[in-house]
């Protein structure tokens, strides 16, 4: 079959691209922004990628047209496709019926950690021998792909709360019908598709409404908007996890900046996980991708063991470079929790050593500026912030952040964010970005600048 896909690039419909491949179809796909890691997956797996939407694209017509979320009524192709009777569908649709059909579908739902979860719940499973297909929104460094088929009963699916497609504005989680489900927390996010946080919570309890009784709910101890959503109706066992309180899976004996703890599963210590990461979301993130594992058949020692030699996700914290000292950090960071989070993992792990903070305000809820009240405390942990605010932001950058004083400094090109701090970085600085797109290559432009 000959598939083609509209908006390949993202990181779900890559993975879509790339299962669709090794189940044998031929598939092309187009983007209007094709950049690396997700663009180099796809050209080493044979998969043609077209710059720009032309109608030309679909004459001859593929055999069937996925459409990615980003496409919307007035795209030439969407109109194209529409006038011509093309067969089409969402992507969360074909994987539901061509590959989630009969497995074990392990979803990771929630506003933030859902990649770095999933991942590590893959790992898990991986590490146990159980070769689990998986798709996840970034690529994982234990695998170096985002999508796989598998080849066992086990599917590991990142389940996003996103709407599916212009034809279908359910939230694409309501099509994978998991068996073990994550929900890491809530609250609100995409303010250009949901109203208000209780919309957010409509969607998740009719997540809940597919998760059958003989399945497993793992959820956080208190989080006040994931109780609403289990009060609002809940038909499965539900276990609970939590970093810094009792809960049936929780911690003792912590490193202070989440490095090593004790694992409690009830009344007893399952081993002790020394690993890589840093931060207590990190350590959150880890509680639920044991539970769920350990309801896959895991035992929690096997999964400790596995996240010991855990390997984070790209752009999740990834360490891109050091030159002279300082070192530059590319992080997904892109809602005042995440970005708290992240700071606050980061400073546990460096001390006193100087935090240079780059943010990019990219996604359509920072843009409107729905979070900006929380944004200025959620970077305080900094030393030095730079904020990128092009023509177009919605709002004041210098208003907004100006409780930072004179740490703040606001840019409207990425060029004068390079040049000011390349000029102020000494040794021992540490350089944080944070965005959720290419932010015009500045990881590598900033280690090249530090080069000369």
């Amino acid at each position: 079959m000959k598939i083609h896909i509209l908006g390949i690039c993202g990181t779900f419909m890559g993975g879509i691209a790339l299962i669709a491949r090794a189940m044998g179809h031929e598939v092309s796909g187009s983007d209007a922004n094709v950049y690396p890691p997700m663009s180099t997956q796809l050209e080493d797996a044979g998969i043609q990628v077209l710059e720009g939407y032309d109608q030309a694209q679909l004459d001859p017509a593929p055999d069937q047209v996925v459409v990615g979320n980003a496409m919307s009524r007035g795209n030439p192709c969407v109109e194209y496709l529409l006038a011509q009777g093309l067969r089409y569908t969402s992507g969360p649709q074909w994987l539901a019926e061509n590959v989630l059909q009969g497995r074990w579908v392990l979803g990771v739902a929630g506003t933030h950690g859902k990649t770095t979860t999933s991942s590590m719940l893959t790992w898990i499973l991986e590490f146990a021998g159980l070769q689990p297909g998986f798709l996840i929104g970034g690529v994982p460094e234990n695998f170096s792909v985002s999508a796989r088929i598998g080849d066992g009963p086990y599917f590991v699916v990142e389940a996003d709360e996103y709407d599916t497609a212009f034809f279908d504005k359910r939230s694409k989680f309501v099509h994978y019908r998991p068996r073990t489900l994550i929900l890491n927390n809530l609250e609100f996010d995409h303010a250009d598709i949901f109203d208000d946080l209780e919309a957010i919570q409509r969607q998740f309890h009719h997540l809940l409404r597919t998760v059958p009784g003989n399945g497993l709910i793992i959820v956080p101890a208190d989080d006040a908007p994931l109780q609403t959503v289990l009060d609002m109706g809940c038909w499965t066992p539900v276990e609970h996890f939590s970093p810094d309180q009792r809960a049936l899976w929780h911690i003792a004996n912590t490193a202070p900046d989440g490095s090593a703890f004790d694992v409690i599963c009830g009344a007893q210590n399952v081993g002790r996980l020394d690993w890589p990461l840093t931060g207590f979301h990190n350590v959150a993130n880890a509680l639920a991708a044991l539970a769920a594992g350990r309801h896959a058949g895991v035992p929690p020692q096997v999964g400790i063991e596995a996240l010991a030699q855990f390997r984070n996700v790209k752009r999740r914290m990834e360490l891109r470079g050091e030159v002279r000292g300082v070192r530059v950090y590319d992080d997904f960071a892109h809602h005042p929790t995440a970005i708290m989070a992240t700071l606050d993992g980061l400073r546990r792990h460096v001390g006193e050593r100087r935090i240079l903070a780059v943010l990019e305000p990219r996604s359509n809820t920072m843009r409107m500026g729905v979070h900006t009240d929380r944004l200025a405390d959620s970077l305080r942990a900094a030393d030095q912030v730079w904020v990128y605010a092009p023509p177009g932001l919605g709002w004041d950058a210098s208003e907004v952040l100006g409780d930072l004083g004179a740490r703040l400094h606001v840019c409207d090109n990425t060029q004068s964010i390079v040049d000011q701090v390349v000029t102020g970085a000494s040794a021992g600085d540490q350089v944080l970005v944070m965005s959720n797109g290419g932010f015009e290559d500045i990881h590598q432009r900033l280690l090249d600048a530090l080069a000369r």
